[in-house]
């Protein structure tokens, strides 16, 4: 149960982390902010990391 709390909280972390750097960036300055195209990538970047980060598997033995 620890390990989906963990990834859960990484996932997030992963999404609002592109989601500020993509608006802290060139585009807010030009005052574009938050656009549907950053919210899929924050979300397909909270997905790889929580595929990423999937317990088990042979990777140990």
């Amino acid at each position: 149960m620890r390990d989906k709390g963990i990834r859960k909280l990484f996932a997030v972390l992963a999404g609002l982390a592109v989601i500020y750097f993509g608006t802290t960036g060139r585009s807010a300055e030009e005052g574009r902010g938050l656009t549907g195209g950053l919210v899929v990538l924050a979300l397909l970047a909270a997905l790889l990391v929580w595929h990423l980060t999937k317990p088990g598997g042979d990777a140990a033995n």
